[in-house]
């Protein structure tokens, strides 16, 4: 396995597709960091079919020029927390665990909400019969 960026990549994929497995690398970073390093895009190799040269260059492009794994993390970390503690409504939304893109939370959004939890009294009512 090569590695770039403190990741293994795995080696019988596409160079394009394994650049991927890199956080902050998706289809445009990686078409662009193979079109800095000179790989044909036509017949995609795959990383084992690269020279150790190529992969130092990817290495290279890679740590230069993007911000990748944990530093990105880091970044994006600092950038909520820093909506948090200014009190604005997106930080609001982060903290309480909610979207904070406008979508609609009376169904779906349990991606964020997490599993339904079941409240008591909140069936449907019946009328009171005399």
């Amino acid at each position: 396995m090569g590695r770039v960026a403190g990741v293994d990549v795995p080696d019988r994929k596409r160079v394009d597709i394994a650049l991927r497995a890199i956080y902050g690398v998706g289809p445009r970073v990686a078409s662009e960091i193979l079109a800095k390093v000179d790989i044909d895009e036509d017949p995609k190799p795959k990383i084992m079919e690269l020279s150790d040269h190529q992969v130092d260059r990817i290495r290279d492009v890679i740590d230069k020029e993007y911000t990748v794994e944990s530093d990105l993390r880091r970044e994006v970390a600092m950038n909520i927390r820093r909506l948090i503690e200014i009190g604005s409504y997106r930080g609001s939304r982060h903290r309480r665990g909610l979207p904070a893109r406008g979508q609609r939370t009376r169904t779906n959004a349990r991606t964020r909400k997490g599993p339904k939890r079941t409240v008591a009294g909140r069936g449907r009512r019946t009328g009171t019969r005399k």
